[in-house]
């Protein structure tokens, strides 16, 4: 490799640090907006992103957005590079942020709400027998990953931006909220594992059933090892006396610990994201005084830099002009709500939940916000779906979190229970 092809002119320098710039800037004031707002602040930073993407500034200026965007080849790679650590940065903090909380008396509608998920993921999984899905697919060509996805994005649901909704509207500390995280965490982390699974088949020259059987296999084992092992070895590398980099920066060390997770996985045909959910989830289960400081210091980070870039980088990807299938994006936000609210609704039901619980925990758990993003974002990079499919993702990802934020504000308005005992 030569020297000039690991340098940036003076010029490139100068039009990658505008993009940022104005990423940064647009991404946080469309997110302070939303936020003041009561609506989810994700929203205003891929609105921002959107923004200075092809939908509005390449639409109304190409010259400047070409001049920002697609003047160089290597300074799309930097802004790359960025966008994919604000994707690892945000799977990593929210592994360890994960609180496997469960309560006795509570185990019995996690545990309907868990099998009633099924519903949709299945119902995912068996759409493309009636529906071509097809035109849809990404570069790659592998059915059998769309599959995976489609039921991924049925069924996902988002706990940060019901997280956010639930403490805006003062509903952290009920025990509604309570029961919809514990199995919105215990949901996601099989759909993180189906998604590593989805990747893992497309990173292959050539698809074969052993290479199925040996993609699944390493997945489970990558996440028993980073969930029962690592929680066990970490303690005795944190106090080793050789452990230099611990000694010199604790931050240091614990970004250390992601990277490392995340280059381990890619080596072994696991998705790197997930590796970097792991990664935090390891940390996170360690007693609450290791690391609670260094944990602040990352989160601070990737929330003020490394995330607003990222959703703002998914909003730069929207081309809602050329790329938006109004059609299908109706059908499909239909269809996702429909068996998702179905198959939490009759869960509910089958326990004894009254109406109005049933249909809330229906909606709560038909957010999907920013994991349906995160699916969206790694499902498009890696060719499984095409822009289209992507866009449509995103778009539904937007409205299922503004119908869950607005739904709970009515029904505290009117003064209805969240959860009937």
């Amino acid at each position: 490799m030569s020297a000039n092809s690991i340098t940036l002119a003076e010029h490139e320098l100068t039009r990658f640090f505008f993009a940022i710039a104005l990423l940064l800037i647009l991404a946080h004031s469309l997110g302070y907006v939303f936020s003041r707002l009561k609506l989810p602040k994700v929203i205003g930073e891929i609105g921002g992103g959107l923004l200075l993407g092809p939908t509005v500034l390449g639409h109304l200026s190409p010259a400047t957005y070409a001049w920002l965007f697609n003047a160089f080849e290597f300074e799309g790679k930097l802004i790359s590079i960025v966008y994919w650590l604000g994707l690892v940065l945000l799977m990593f903090v929210s592994g360890f942020e994960i609180k496997m909380a469960f309560d006795r008396d509570d185990k019995k509608i996690i545990v309907a709400l868990l099998v009633g998920s099924t519903v949709p993921f299945a119902a995912g999984w068996m759409a493309p027998y009636f529906f071509d899905f097809s035109p849809l697919l990404g570069e790659k060509q592998n059915m059998l990953a769309l599959k995976i996805v489609i039921g991924i994005a049925v069924a996902v649901t988002s706990i940060p931006v019901i997280s956010k909704i639930f403490l805006d509207l003062n509903m952290m500390n009920t025990r509604f909220a309570r029961i919809v995280l514990t199995t919105a965490t215990i949901h996601d982390v099989f759909l993180w594992i189906a998604l590593a699974i989805a990747t893992g088949l497309v990173s292959a020259a050539s698809f074969s059933l052993s290479h199925v059987v040996s993609t699944v296999t390493m997945t489970f084992a990558f996440l028993g090892v980073s969930t029962i092992f690592m929680p066990k070895l970490l303690p005795l590398l944190n106090g080793n006396r050789y452990n230099l980099l611990r000694k010199s920066s604790g931050a240091g060390y614990v970004l250390f610990l992601c990277f490392l997770f995340s280059a381990f996985a890619s080596l072994l045909n696991v998705n790197i994201i997930f590796g970097a959910f792991l990664a935090g989830v390891a940390i996170g289960v360690l007693p609450e005084a290791s690391f609670s400081q260094e944990k602040a210091h990352i989160k601070e980070i990737a929330l003020a830099f490394f995330t607003p870039l990222y959703f703002a980088v998914v909003g730069l990807k929207l081309d809602l002009i050329h790329q938006f299938d109004p059609k299908f994006f109706l059908f499909f936000l239909l269809f996702t709500t429909v068996f998702q609210t179905t198959g939490t609704l009759i869960a509910a039901r089958l326990i004894k939940k009254d109406w109005l619980s049933s249909f809330n925990f229906a909606i709560a758990m038909n957010t999907r916000g920013g994991p349906g993003i995160v699916l969206a974002t790694i499902a498009y990079d890696l060719g499984i779906i095409n822009a289209s499919f992507f866009v449509t993702l995103v778009l539904i990802a937007i409205v299922t979190s503004l119908l869950a934020g607005t739904w709970f504000r009515v029904v505290l308005l009117r003064g209805y229970e969240l959860l009937r005992t």
